[in-house]
């Protein structure tokens, strides 16, 4: 299993009128999450893309328990299980820094496509090798 978290302040511009994180926000927090747990595995989603791969997301979750405002810090907990497997599901969690306060969790999933083919593709070697340290026992 591989796991990552990143911190992310939020900023102004991620609130609504109640002054709570916009709801849509929270995909983009995901986003962060996933580049940055890829980068901490050894694999910047930059050299993904150089090596002829991109990975469109296919689908998403997302359930909102308690509400972010402005200047909370969040941590973006993001966890891969499963590494031998066509779709990449990432599942999320969101918390208050400094507290147990779950503010949403959720997942996304996608899968490899070839660059110039567009054609969806098994996981390529570069991730492969990147993440099988996290699941090797």
């Amino acid at each position: 299993m591989l796991t990552h978290t990143t911190e992310i302040r939020v900023r102004y511009a991620d609130t609504d009128k109640m002054q709570f994180v916009y709801n849509g926000k929270y995909l983009e927090y995901f986003e962060v999450g996933r580049t940055e747990l890829l980068r901490a595995a050894g694999l910047a989603y930059s050299e993904v893309e150089k090596n002829g791969y991109q990975l469109p997301l296919i689908e998403a979750g997302l359930k909102y328990f308690i509400p972010a405002v402005y200047d909370d810090v969040l941590q973006i907990h993001a966890t891969v299980k499963e590494l031998h497997s066509p779709k990449v599901h990432i599942e999320y969690s969101v918390k208050r820094k400094g507290t147990d306060e779950l503010i949403a969790e959720g997942f996304t999933t996608h899968v490899f496509i070839r660059t110039d083919t567009k054609k969806a593709v098994r996981p390529p070697k570069i991730y492969v090798e990147a993440l099988t340290k996290y699941f090797s026992k």
